[in-house]
């Protein structure tokens, strides 16, 4: 059985600083050079406490700065304010303004922060995946868990990007002279990487989280991001096979009821951050809560609370009214948390079972399961106290599937923006209340200081 070492939060917080200066200016990681680095990198991976430490820093860094982070610079926020979900309320000409009226430029410092921060933890990851191999004191099972952690990392944060901003780098070294030219993978190459990458990472980690709590991806979240990877490329049967490990394993996982789905112990959890530090609350508690009204930054759209049946369980307990004594305005409010507590009772969930549900049952209605997916609808309908769904019709379960993934998914890490672009709605919905949208705003821009930087990730995407 492999050992897990459970690393203490202030020696977490020492061995990240330090691994940060290894990474000293990755932003410019084409350009990096550093035998001292090098050297640093080795001493790290020789240790068995001080390598764990590292790769569960690169957790720590997609929490706080990169696009999982519930912070407002993550997809939480963006990507709710780019489809239909978040209406802006703060001043005009920030990025959360440019993101709502969809008037990104390729000069917008947000969208080359999305850019920079995802690619310094990809290059903080393979530095990881370099020192793990060149290690001599590791054993082979530790090697294995640090390893398949590391590249699990790297790919998730490869997919996230690839559907912000289709064709990318993906970037598997930390060679100076191999990345200073890189080019653009067609997004099709870009998928079979991360397939090629997730399998390597079935291979290398167990079934374990390692401890009582799901803060390090296993091979349940391997299969989780991989039935979405299918979802996505329209591979119902793989979709299906790889939700259904999750699904059938009831052992581990199961539907919370939606008062306890983001509680730190929620059996629905395939994998969660967890705080920076003990009694924190999440980020996106954070966020997203205010109590006093008007809001200051970002409030729910009307249109969207408005579209929960009125005794959805979720409208009950996931969305918070805010009035000022004339007028209501709406706040995402499935963390409930946002004060310091002696003990953190929110986790942040980057991967849970309602969506595994969700998979299977849009992947069955295209494989011609009707009853199957039917079936799988159902059981986040009923946990949120509806009836059983009347679509009978493949396109009316299709249709009824979409609906139920915008009130169950609602800014949870720019779902709805991707279920509306891979299915082909966006330009219907989004022009219809954004005047100022284009076809083009399916992708955002490549950050034009790349584009100076690195020719050969020319040509910019269009429309910009």
């Amino acid at each position: 059985m492999k050992t897990i070492i459970k690393i203490n939060r202030n020696d977490h917080l020492f061995i990240l600083t330090l691994f940060f200066l290894l990474c000293l200016g990755c932003e410019d990681f084409v350009t990096i050079d550093d035998p001292k680095g090098q050297i640093f990198r080795d001493d790290v991976f020789n240790n068995e406490a001080t390598a764990t430490a590292a790769i569960t820093s690169l957790y720590g860094t997609l929490r706080d700065n990169v696009l999982l982070t519930g912070h407002q610079n993550g997809l939480n926020v963006l990507m709710g304010f780019y489809a239909d979900e978040l209406d802006y309320y703060g001043a005009p000409g920030q990025s959360g303004d440019a993101f709502y009226r969809h008037q990104i430029l390729a000069s917008n410092a947000m969208v080359k922060t999305l850019w920079d921060s995802s690619y310094n933890l990809i290059y903080m990851s393979n530095s990881a995946l370099e020192g793990i191999d060149a290690s001599k004191e590791l054993n082979i099972e530790v090697k294995q868990q640090l390893k398949g952690e590391a590249l699990f990392i790297r790919a998730i944060t490869h997919f996230y990007l690839t559907n912000i901003f289709g064709a990318i780098p993906y970037i598997t070294t930390t060679d100076y002279v191999a990345n200073q030219n890189v080019t653009r993978m067609d997004t099709e190459l870009v998928f079979e990487y991360l397939v090629n990458d997730l399998n390597s990472v079935k291979n290398l980690l167990t079934e374990s989280y390692g401890g009582d709590e799901r803060i390090r991806a296993n091979t349940f979240a391997v299969s989780a991001v991989m039935a979405r990877i299918y979802l996505y490329r329209h591979m119902w049967e793989e979709a299906e096979t790889e939700s259904s490990i999750i699904i059938n394993t009831t052992s581990l996982f199961g539907l919370e009821t939606v008062e306890n789905e983001f509680l730190k112990e929620s059996s629905s959890a395939i994998l969660q951050f967890e705080p920076k530090n003990e009694g924190d609350s999440t980020h996106e508690a954070e966020s997203f809560i205010f109590t006093s009204a008007p809001p200051v930054i970002m409030a729910l759209s009307p249109q969207f609370v408005e579209s929960f049946a009125p005794n959805d369980l979720r409208r009950q307990n996931w969305v918070l009214e805010v009035a000022d004594g004339n007028e209501i305005w709406y706040a995402p409010y499935k963390y409930k948390y946002y004060e310091t507590t002696s003990t953190s009772i929110e986790y942040s969930i980057v991967l849970r079972l309602a969506e595994q549900y969700l998979i299977r049952s849009e992947a069955r209605a295209h494989l011609g399961d009707l009853s199957g997916a039917a079936h799988d609808l159902d059981m986040i309908r009923n946990r949120a106290g509806l009836p059983n769904t009347v679509a009978v019709s493949e396109m009316d379960l299709l249709q009824t599937i979409l609906d139920e993934r915008r009130f169950e998914l609602f800014t949870e890490q720019g779902h709805r923006w991707f279920d509306i672009k891979r299915l082909g709605q966006a330009e219907p919905i989004i022009s219809f209340i954004k005047p100022n949208w284009r076809g083009t705003d399916v992708l955002f821009p490549i950050p034009e200081v790349e584009l100076f930087t690195n020719p050969y990730l020319a040509p910019q995407n269009p429309g910009y």
